[in-house]
């Protein structure tokens, strides 16, 4: 399909990714019309948010924030930008059918896996754990959530010692390479989206912060791969040590010690106060922790050999059951006086 040179472009986004891709657009100069960006009043629900409105001011584009992306308002701005081309890229928000039919060619979305494999919610923490291969990957926006034709798709690697902010930083070289490859051609008019194989489609679920939690009974090698996906700029693996929650931002295995301790018991502390704690299957450094609590007056407990992170459920259920006894006791003891 042959297209007019000089696209009016949209772009749309949130993140990290979305910044690297309004750069590219802007170093390959193309006809950036238009720029829109969640509002900093939802950051706190959007792990690495990023402004984009000195870039845009940088350049002399229009720039609006919003808050849902599909207000009526939002639309109507868009389509008196008249784009040809909306690139939507990092954000959360569904697109619906009133945005999507503004530009004359098409919305071209992102995904940060090789599509197909790896469509859905959370893409980097399922990269660090393993799920899917990792790929810049533009696409024609369709219904279907990161069903559509792919434009453009650069691979890059994702290893088992890499954190969530690695394959970040990977991934927006990725990106930087997707464009010099794509938006010279697309540029000189050149539009060939191809269909995505449907036989090699598999999807990753919805993640929370939740999710981070560790399970002690796991192996190590699995609660290291949890750290990784967890990091920031996720919310963080954690444990709790009494009424704290510990958070827990990088760890690392240990393959050297032959030891046998209680499973979520800190086994021993080294001169850089890195606890070593026993899981289900082998020994894992806490090599950056953090403590936190929603009184940030109170001091949290110190990290010491023999400390048991997590609850042991049966015995917090026994606390509970006794307290509710003396509870009861007391109130019956009220009614009788």
């Amino acid at each position: 399909m042959s297209l007019r040179t000089g696209l009016r472009i949209v772009l749309i986004g949130s993140v990290g990714s979305s910044r690297r891709t309004l750069l590219g657009l802007i170093r390959h100069r193309t006809n950036v019309v238009g720029v829109l960006g969640l509002s900093a009043t939802r950051a706190s629900g959007v792990s690495g948010y990023c402004r984009l409105d000195d870039l845009a001011e940088e350049i002399g584009s229009p720039y609006k924030e919003f808050l849902n992306i599909n207000d009526p308002e939002i639309v109507a701005l868009v389509q008196s930008w008249a784009p040809d081309l909306i690139f939507v890229v990092g954000l959360s928000q569904l697109v619906k059918a009133p945005m999507m039919a503004l530009p004359r060619l098409g919305c071209v979305g992102f995904h940060p896996t090789l599509l197909p494999q790896g469509r859905g919610r959370a893409p980097v923490a399922w990269l660090a754990l393993g799920a899917c291969p990792g790929a810049a990957t533009f696409f024609v926006l369709e219904d279907e959530a990161d069903a559509g034709p792919i434009l453009v798709q650069e691979p890059f690697p994702v290893t088992s010692e890499d954190y969530a902010s690695d394959i970040i930083n990977n991934l927006e070289e990725a990106i930087d390479r997707a464009l010099a490859r794509w938006l010279p051609r697309l540029l000189a008019g050149e539009w060939q989206p191809l269909p995505q194989d449907k036989a090699l489609v598999s999807y990753c679920g919805r993640r929370t912060p939740e999710d981070g939690l560790i399970e002690w009974t796991a192996s190590a090698k699995e609660i290291h791969a949890l750290v990784r996906a967890a990091s920031r700029p996720h919310p963080g693996a954690y444990t709790y040590v009494g009424d704290f929650k510990l958070r827990v931002w990088r760890a690392t295995i240990e393959t050297q010690m032959r030891a046998h301790g209680v499973v979520g018991r800190i086994f021993t502390l080294d001169q850089r106060e890195r606890a070593l704690v026993q899981t289900g299957d082998g020994l894992i450094w806490l090599d950056e922790t953090e403590f936190v609590h929603e009184d940030a007056e109170l001091r949290p407990p110190a990290l010491r050999a023999g400390l048991q992170l997590g609850y042991a459920m049966q015995e917090e259920i026994h606390r509970v059951r006794q307290r509710l006894i003396q509870l009861e006791a007391k109130l019956q003891e009220s009614k009788g006086t």
